[in-house]
């Protein structure tokens, strides 16, 4: 097998010019994927353990590169790794340092792997977790919403139908409205895990691999329950990253609703409520006030969840089969509405 010497760019015998710095600008992603690293060292690791035990590479090549992606990740872990722009994105820059570590070995690290499939493992990795992050969240959104339902069992509050007082109610049953809700969103959550647990890794650039490996020994070391069906739909597929969108979206929706209300009932028009003065703020002219900002907050980050969700149906909605670099903007659109979502619940 040739070893890649200089670890150069596979294409760099092709392409005799150098990339234009606005291109490297436009096209570089670290600063965003730089979050997935001990994804793409996990990957990378059980990669290279398959590639040892269908007798493609050697036990001392296996070792040198485990060792180098394990010190790399404390590097990264203790904030003294150098991400450089110019090699832009986590999988390049991680490899480039691994050259660094071991020397030439390093270059076997990509056998029978793209770019393509790598990244598509890494992210699936990481929803897995943020899923269930979001969830733990929502565990406790739901437990403190049941705990203060407990203590307004006998709190009585007017019920409105078109914001018009209708029927008195316990307040304690309002409350547990929002809890379907969250409860909702939960279930949505957990349903879409399916397509997080089929393992991309293999598949290549879109057709796969003349290396006799083992995709169901990588599904099973980076947890995963199979292996994906079609190599070309593989690389292409980004309905796992827009069912999560979605489910954040709606997700946001419920928590704008709730906002929404808490604003009105501590409006001077209703008067139902007292906001701490912890979630206010004052005025900049008219000290008597109590601004609700952080409800207010809460309400307005779902356009950005919603602008999310819509900002990726629309790259998806041309791009034929199977890879294009559209589709790396979905990274930073993901981690956006994730983040704001952990904020907001």
């Amino acid at each position: 097998m040739t070893k890649n010497k200089n670890n150069q760019a596979i294409w760099g015998t092709r392409i005799k010019s150098a990339t234009s710095s606005t291109f490297q600008r436009v096209g570089n992603s670290i600063d965003i994927d730089k979050r997935l690293y001990k994804e793409d060292i996990a990957g990378s690791i059980a990669h290279v353990e398959m590639l040892f035990k269908q007798k493609i590479i050697s036990f001392k090549i296996k070792n040198k590169i485990i060792y180098g992606l394990n010190k790399i990740e404390k590097e990264i872990s203790n904030n003294k790794f150098e991400f450089n722009k110019k090699y832009e994105d986590i999988h390049i820059n991680i490899e480039k340092r691994l050259f660094k570590i071991i020397g030439e070995e390093a270059g076997y690290v990509h056998t029978a792997r793209s770019r393509n499939d790598q990244v598509i493992t890494d992210f699936k990795i990481w929803m897995r977790s943020a899923t269930k992050e979001i969830d733990t969240s929502l565990d406790k959104v739901i437990n403190n919403t049941l705990k203060l339902a407990e203590k307004n069992i006998e709190t009585i509050m007017p019920g409105f139908t078109h914001l018009k007082n209708a029927q008195a109610l316990s307040f304690a049953h309002y409350l547990m409205a929002y809890v379907e809700m969250f409860k909702r969103d939960k279930k949505r959550f957990n349903n879409d895990l399916d397509s997080l647990y089929e393992n991309p890794l293999g598949v290549a650039a879109l057709t796969g691999t003349s290396f006799d490996i083992d995709r169901n020994y990588t599904s099973k070391k980076l947890g995963f329950k199979k292996p994906t069906n079609n190599s070309i739909d593989t690389v292409s597929d980004r309905d796992f990253v827009l069912d999560f969108l979605y489910n954040i979206s709606m997700c946001s929706m419920h928590i704008s609703r709730i906002a929404e209300e808490l604003i009105i009932w501590n409006s001077e028009g209703f008067n139902l409520i007292n906001l701490s003065d912890k979630v206010v703020t004052g005025s900049s002219i008219m000290p008597q006030k109590k601004n609700p900002d952080l409800l207010e907050y809460l309400r307005g980050k779902s356009g950005i969840t919603y602008g999310n969700l819509f900002s990726m149906l629309t790259i998806l909605s041309w791009l034929p089969l199977s890879y294009f670099k559209d589709l790396q903007d979905y990274k930073e659109i993901v981690f956006k509405s994730y983040d704001t979502l952990i904020d907001c619940l």
